[in-house]
């Protein structure tokens, strides 16, 4: 075995780790969010401030972390965001009121927000086959769900032995693990290094591709938060579900997902990217259509195992044709797509809530399946740039 197979092998289970972190990130504060709301004493307007803060700190740090890693590597990012997320489960854990949970969360979007871009980054580097790149990054995608339901899944089960904050203690000893990884191995050296210049980044804001490509995740981010957190609310309002029956739903479509991902990293190579993308956004908005127009069970379990399989590839196979097209400035790129993606995944929810208040949210899911038709034609449009900018070089 080489020292580069080694190397790539144990690199990957460090990104494979961070990503499992950056999935209990995203999933804790609507896990931990009942308990701490009776304890602490806040309502629903206060809870979505903690939403807001994360969200708010995870799109600063994506905006900063492209260029720094470019700059400095990934090793100081990854450290500084495993760091970051131990930090912040500290604070929840021992939480004595709402301002301390609020700057948890806070440190929480910044280690959630570094170690996202920051393992997709190094996936996609690590590999520079578009093929094999893809495949890797649906690969790591399928850890984020591990992550995902690993959290709410021990939170639900130990909560009435040891409490919450013994279970988050549990969590703050489970984030070393990353933390170690990053700490320990020898990374790639920077892409660009000193050579890089800060106005090379400045430059991709303005390239078409890199915009269509980011406003290609802006509907695909949006459209995972939108039936990420509001399915379950459809099903037992719309559908009349029992709560458990619409968790198991719940629970199906992020199965699908991660079942989807190990799918597609085996498609890739006997698919091109621009059909399993369009492919995956009709499967999608076939499932939306199929839950929104179900009248039982049977037919809502099928549109959301539908959706889990069709969301599954979108984001890592853009991803990769973003890291193939992108290769020196990888860091930079990715920085650019999270961010404009993350804005997606802020505005989306709110507008369907918006809309939901105001005509139904029956009404308002037929947003998402509005957002796969924008896919398909924003990947159409990313075919087109990528030819025309082959045939200039």
């Amino acid at each position: 075995m080489t020292g580069r197979a080694v190397s790539v092998r144990w690199l990957s289970a460090a990104a494979w780790a961070g990503m499992f972190f950056f999935g209990v990130v995203m999933a804790l504060v609507g896990t931990v969010l009942p308990v701490f709301s009776d304890r602490l004493h806040f309502g629903l307007a206060r809870a979505g401030d903690l939403f807001l803060a994360m969200n708010f700190a995870m799109l600063l740090t994506m905006l900063a972390l492209g260029p720094v890693m470019d700059r400095f590597g990934k090793k100081p990012a990854l450290v500084a965001g495993a760091i970051s997320v131990t930090f912040a489960l500290a604070l929840v854990a021992a939480a004595p009121d709402y301002k301390t949970l609020l700057v948890a969360v806070s440190f929480l979007g910044i280690g959630g927000g570094a170690l996202n871009g920051g393992t997709n980054t190094l996936v996609a580097d690590l590999h520079t086959d578009a093929s094999r790149k893809s495949s890797a990054l649906n690969i790591l995608g399928i850890f984020f769900g591990f992550g995902a339901l690993f959290q709410p899944f021990l939170f639900g089960t130990l909560l009435d032995v040891l409490g919450p904050s013994p279970i988050l203690y549990l969590m703050l000893v489970l984030s070393f693990v990353p933390l170690i990884f990053f700490a320990v191995l020898a990374f790639p050296p920077p892409v660009r290094g000193p050579e890089f210049r800060w106005a090379e980044a400045r430059d991709f804001l303005k390239n078409p591709l890199v915009l269509v490509l980011g406003f290609l995740l802006f509907f695909q981010s949006g459209n995972e938060f939108i039936l990420g957190g509001y399915t379950s609310t459809y099903l037992t309002s719309g559908l009349k579900m029992p709560i458990r029956t619409a968790s198991y739903l719940l629970a199906a479509y992020w199965g699908a997902i991660m079942i989807g991902r190990i799918a597609a990293s085996r498609l890739v190579y006997h698919m091109k990217g621009k059909a399993l993308v369009i492919l995956s956004a009709l499967i999608a908005a076939g499932g939306i259509a199929g839950m929104l127009t179900a009248s039982g069970t049977w037919g809502a379990s099928a549109g959301a195992v539908l959706i889990g399989l069709g969301f599954a590839s979108i984001y890592p196979v853009t991803l990769g044709l973003a890291g193939s097209r992108f290769q020196e400035l990888s860091g930079t790129v990715f920085g650019i797509l999270f961010s404009i993606a993350l804005v997606g995944g802020m505005t989306m929810p709110w507008m369907v809530g918006q809309v939901a208040a105001a005509w139904g949210l029956r009404l308002a899911l037929w947003i998402a399946a509005a957002n796969c038709g924008g896919i398909i034609l924003l990947q159409l449009a990313v075919s087109r740039l990528a030819r025309r900018a082959g045939s200039e070089a």
